[in-house]
């Protein structure tokens, strides 16, 4: 029998219906297999990349005396110095003061230093974004004073180092992502007054201060740090009252501190300005001296400014001073021939300090 010679072109139309049929069942399943896929690998973010950042220092604050009426307008207690440390991406202090009102000032002591919490509100207004209390004032109210201190700066979120309410947490760096960097701040302080040591020493029970005495201890927390950060800072209250030159225990804890992974070592106590420069490619400097202080002559311990470094990574990429002098208790910048003459008798600070001008 003979097909019928429309057979063929059926056949034909039913292979492409089948053909377009099995694309359009496939078509979704790949879409959905895609999907499957896409959600089974883990989404990569990209690594941000690294870019400098500065961070601006001044020296130390308290607010006793004519300052305590600056904190009726916190937000512009420090003066015109807060434009400067504004423009920085982190700026930092040494408060050396207790944050509280009440408490028992230390026994014996001649200078016991406090502030109200808004004391911590005056230093966000200036743009501050933390400040080392590990200093021979942090403790000047004792365990309650301690206490009080611990309990403002939680708060008012308000970072502080080199305090807590252990070894662990007095130890524990500032922790901050800056265009990239992973930078890690450490506080600690070389000075406090022989009868206090022991009762102002953090320890594994017991809350105070981030001693630099336990060499150990502190050299142990710049090693932790180094391993996750790209930045490691630390903040020394250190060196003699009125000494121009680093003393020996400065010197001798300094290149410590670098080898055991600190790209920058920054502080002062001595209410005069020291040298600054590099050990190695570390960055160091011997002594901000006052910021924020009610008592100051003009050519001593009334020179201060702020100084600005800017960074990537672990290389300091430059060093920079604003100079001001203190007046009415707080930083006025310098300006004209005074700031010039000023920035070349802060570069002569270095002479004695066996520091060098550039890495």
């Amino acid at each position: 029998m003979r097909l019928p010679r429309a057979l063929p072109m059926i056949a034909v139309v039913a292979s492409l219906v089948a053909c377009s049929s099995a694309a359009s069942e496939t078509e979704p399943q790949r879409e959905q297999q895609a999907r499957r896929q896409a959600s089974a690998e883990p989404s990569k973010k990209p690594t941000p990349e690294r870019r400098p950042f500065t961070i601006a220092f001044g020296g130390d604050v308290h607010f006793e005396g004519m300052l305590r009426g600056r904190l009726a307008n916190p937000r512009t207690a420090l003066g015109p110095i807060a434009g400067v440390l504004r423009k920085a991406d982190l700026a930092m202090v040494n408060l050396e003061t207790a944050i509280t009102t009440g408490g028992t000032p230390a026994p014996g002591k001649q200078f016991t230093f406090r502030a109200p919490a808004s004391a911590l509100t005056a230093l966000k207004g200036a743009g501050v974004d933390v400040a080392s209390m590990a200093n021979n004032h942090g403790m000047d109210y004792m365990e309650t004073g301690l206490a009080d201190s611990l309990a403002a700066a939680r708060r008012a979120k308000f970072p502080v180092v080199g305090i807590g309410e252990n070894a662990a947490q007095a130890y524990r760096p500032f922790r901050k992502t800056v265009n990239g960097n992973r930078v890690a701040i450490i506080g600690a302080t070389q000075v406090l007054d022989a009868e206090f040591i022991s009762a102002w020493t953090a320890t594994a029970d017991k809350g105070g201060l981030a001693s630099a005495k336990n060499e150990p201890a502190l050299l142990r927390a710049v090693r932790q740090a180094r391993k996750n950060s790209d930045t490691v800072i630390v903040h020394l209250h250190w060196g003699t009252e009125l000494q121009k030159c680093p003393n020996e225990a400065q010197r001798s804890l300094a290149p410590k501190l670098v080898e055991a992974g600190a790209d920058v070592v920054v502080g002062g106590h001595a209410h005069i300005l020291l040298g600054g420069g590099y050990l190695d490619n570390a960055y160091v400097h011997y002594g901000m001296g006052n910021f924020v202080f009610y008592n100051s002559t003009p050519n001593t311990t009334g020179r201060t400014g702020v100084l600005t470094l800017t960074i990537n990574g672990r290389k300091i990429l430059k060093d920079a001073w604003t100079p001001a002098t203190i007046q009415g208790g707080v930083p006025i910048p310098m300006t004209g021939s005074a700031r010039t003459q000023a920035v070349a008798d802060f570069k002569a600070l270095r002479a004695c300090t066996g520091l060098a001008a550039r890495p």
